[in-house]
């Protein structure tokens, strides 16, 4: 749900499907070809130099793909970004095969993007994903919408995800997964004969996180906490990490060409997506049944303000989009916590004083956590879903001096940002203090986005990961190898690029 970056989310009144040929549909060209050249400013601002010289590799789009993939740029495109700016500055312009982009760093560039992206914001479409509700017939949800359409589903979806009055909604249903999952680390202890449980967490956090969103979207708990998981269950985790798998390489170079050679990987995609759709369709028939609110889709559904096949769209974007992005996150956030024992301690001490205090009312604990926040907002620093957060420019504006011409695609890169002294003093520490020490943080921290096309998922992730940190360092601590070090690779998100393993050790000796 963050996004994978950052925000992922869903779908519209069924006025028929949206055509990304449609004029309601702008922003599905412009993700297969930005033509910087084509807009010229209307007019140049005194002072101001012309979008021509923004520096960069941006005139042979093709050749530099062939470099950018001969040094694995597919899977380092995270790196590349970051030395892209060492050797340009603050912004470049790049084209890489159909994809073209103009890339800053400066957060009070950011603010000048996102300031001025206006009603109807439009950031970069996924086109294989596009390609894959073309090719089943399947509507779009909010994340692949623009415009009216776009604007209209994403009001009604707001209420009932972001709105701070829901989160006291969410806190129960999380929260039970919660202790779910502090139960199934005491088992695997005991099952260890060690007073302890080393494994690589990726399986066992991907399970939990699906098992959150399931409970807050459908008011249903899949038993993935088990030590048996239901082979559709387990189908359904493949599919996700195919399907996220799959995107990467289809981004660009034209989708059409992928679909029309039939190759492996389109055939993948669309598998992954049939699976994820199916386990969308078999949670959302057992909601008609409420009574109560046990979920976000039976809301939706008993409001009637969207109809039932935008609902469903909606509802399964944030299902996929929510499981790698939470779970990814933890994994990282234990790790740092695992490497830094004294700010372990910090953050323990914080929720044992916050938890006597609150005597048992969790939404007033959650709300005096602020170094766990920070925690979680250091993890999203040093390891961001999403790499970048991007908008098309709604008008004509400056950036660094450069007149950038309306209707192109502008990345903030929010990895690069996180890892730069300029920004962050001694950015390699993992240091959460900093967030609440720090002079300002004028869009500095951007890991769920920004504005009215922020992460639509942000509350729930938010609360799965604060309520989740808050078990384990009640309950465990975090231990790994001294020195380990793990690098990063981009794969939609940014993951690990070797397992991670950790060791969680009761408290007490009391299991």
């Amino acid at each position: 749900m963050l996004a994978r970056s950052s925000s992922r989310w869903l779908a519209p009144g069924n006025p028929g499907m949206l055509s990304p040929a449609s004029s309601q549909f702008p922003g599905y060209r412009r993700a297969h070809a930005v033509k910087g050249e084509l807009y010229s400013p209307s007019f140049q601002r005194k002072g101001t130099r012309p979008f021509n010289e923004v520096p960069g590799n941006w005139k042979t789009g093709w050749f530099n793909l062939y470099h950018f993939w001969q040094e694995g740029g597919f899977h380092n495109v995270h790196n590349i970004m970051a030395r892209q700016f060492q050797k340009f500055g603050p912004i470049y312009r790049e084209k890489l095969g159909i994809y073209e982009s103009v890339n800053i760093i400066n957060p009070e560039d950011a603010a000048t993007l996102f300031k001025s992206e206006g009603m109807f914001p439009e950031r970069f479409t996924v086109s294989p994903w596009v390609a894959y509700r073309d090719h089943r017939n399947k509507p779009y949800g909010v994340l692949l919408k623009n415009g009216e359409a776009w604007r209209f589903d994403r009001l009604i979806l707001n209420k009932e995800v972001l709105s701070p009055q829901v989160m006291a909604n969410f806190v129960p249903l999380l929260n039970e997964v919660g202790e779910d999952f502090v139960r199934r680390v005491r088992v695997q202890i005991e099952k260890s004969g060690r007073g302890k449980w080393t494994a690589d967490f990726t399986n066992e956090l991907f399970r939990f996180a699906l098992e959150s969103v399931c409970h807050v979207l459908y008011g249903e708990r899949l038993g993935l906490l088990q030590d048996f998981v239901d082979p559709e269950a387990q189908r359904f985790i493949d599919a996700v990490s195919m399907m996220f798998h799959t995107t990467s390489p289809m981004l660009y170079i034209p989708v059409k060409l992928f679909h029309w050679i039939n190759s492996k990987t389109w055939q993948d995609h669309v598998k992954a997506w049939d699976v994820i759709f199916m386990q969308a369709d078999k949670c959302i028939q057992n909601v008609y049944r409420a009574k109560e609110y046990t979920g976000i889709l039976s809301t939706l559904l008993m409001q009637d303000k969207l109809p039932i096949d935008d609902i469903k769209a909606s509802v399964t974007e944030m299902m996929a989009g929510g499981v790698d992005t939470t779970s990814m996150t933890l994994q990282w956030a234990m790790f740092e916590l695992a490497r830094s024992p004294g700010v372990q301690e910090q953050l323990r001490t914080e929720i044992f004083a916050a938890k006597q205090a609150a005597q048992g009312d969790m939404l007033k604990m959650l709300k005096s956590v602020k170094l766990l926040k920070a925690a979680i907002k250091e993890t999203l620093r040093l390891h961001p879903v999403a790499i970048t957060l991007q908008r098309y420019t709604t008008q004509e504006m400056v950036l660094q001096d450069y007149c950038i011409p309306a209707k192109t695609l502008v990345q903030v890169g929010i990895y690069a940002m996180g890892r730069d002294p300029k920004f962050f003093v001694k950015p390699e520490q993992f240091n959460p203090e900093r967030w609440l020490m720090m002079e300002t943080k004028y869009f500095k921290g951007l890991g769920f986005g920004f504005g009215p096309r922020q992460c639509l998922g942000r509350r729930i992730a938010e609360l799965e990961m604060q309520l989740f940190l808050i078990h384990m360092l009640e309950n465990f601590k975090i231990e790994t190898k001294r020195g380990l070090e793990i690098g990063t690779k981009f794969d939609l998100i940014l993951i690990p690029d070797k397992p991670i393993y950790l060791t969680l050790r009761p408290l007490s000796a009391h299991l």
